[in-house]
């Protein structure tokens, strides 16, 4: 698998990451390991996950993995805190610290590669949420410092903050919805992170699974929108707008002798700021479908098809 260099830094990661969020709660341990080894053999490096996934339970199974399956240093590892356990926004210096120290407590692991508030907490001075990655990054704790669900100004406001003092510990990344589904972050976020120099990591970048396809002829019963903690996730994009979408990316596809999966992913994949989106699969048989989109390129005139057809 290809690697690029996250935002400005020099740090590299594979181009596609893999996303936990499931891991200790629907992916049982066995399913892990298997995932997990079939994406370091396919070349992947970059692992995502936060102290919320499965109420902790992702990165307890992380951790036993990495013990257990994969080394360590094979991985760049991704975490995220600043969200409660009763779905509260909590990213003072207390909770962000505290937080970071019980996930590499539950990681088994003396630090992560980069450590990101999970979302904004307009209840907290940005500058003070700042200061814990400094912290966390000058401790060792913490190698590289980013966001995630940041709007553009607040993006743009954070990195603006770390260059303007020495020893700051700059913003590398920013984690952001991002998929054909969902392109308004083209219109601000987008462009605040190239002026900035911020690597883009696009979570759902299959429109929240809908955009495989599998939501063409109504709701299979081994997927998310059929379970009670997911439906609601899926939904908004079960539309008829989104449907015109699917369908056009199916048509490409079919043209190609590809999957949709692969034709969506690949579109996300190679768009400007983009380093590496994030995928989650189900299986590890449907993570190996995922990797071989590795292989694809989009031909320019469908690139441009499917950016007329799901034009934000």
């Amino acid at each position: 698998m290809k690697q690029r260099r996250l935002g400005r830094s020099g740090l590299t990661v594979s181009r596609l990451g893999l996303g936990t969020m499931t891991w200790g709660r629907d992916t049982d341990t066995g399913e892990a390991a298997a995932q997990l080894t079939a994406f370091v053999d396919a070349g992947g490096t970059l692992l995502d996950t936060a102290d919320v996934y499965s109420e902790g339970q992702s990165e307890l199974l992380i951790g036993h993995l990495l013990r257990e399956v994969v080394p360590r240093d094979d991985l760049v590892i991704a975490t995220k805190a600043a969200i409660t356990p009763d779905g509260h926004y909590d990213a003072s210096r207390r909770h962000l610290l505290g937080a970071l120290d019980a996930s590499l407590d539950r990681l088994g692991v003396d630090h992560v590669d980069l450590w990101q508030p999970h979302v904004y907490d307009p209840a907290t001075p940005l500058e003070e949420t700042l200061s814990a990655l400094d912290e966390a990054v000058s401790s060792g704790r913490a190698r590289y410092a980013g966001v995630s669900n940041y709007a553009a100004w607040q993006l743009a406001k954070a990195t603006t903050w770390q260059r303007s003092w020495p020893g700051r510990a700059p913003i590398v990344s920013t984690q952001v919805e991002y998929s054909l589904l969902h392109r308004e972050i083209e219109r601000d976020v987008v462009p605040a992170a190239l002026d900035a120099g911020v690597g883009v990591l696009p979570w759902s970048p299959l429109g929240r699974g809908v955009l495989s396809g599998k939501y063409r002829t109504g709701i299979p019963a081994d997927s998310r929108a059929a379970t009670p903690h997911f439906a609601e996730f899926v939904q908004p994009y079960l539309g008829e707008d989104s449907r015109r979408i699917v369908e056009s990316v199916a048509t490409a596809a079919d043209g190609l002798g590809v999957s949709p999966l692969a034709v969506a992913l690949s579109w996300v994949r190679d768009q400007p700021g983009v380093v590496a989106p994030i995928i989650g699969a189900r299986t590890s048989g449907q993570l190996l479908g995922i990797l071989e989109t590795e292989q694809l390129t989009l031909p320019q005139e469908i690139r441009d098809a499917l950016d007329d057809v799901s034009d934000v």
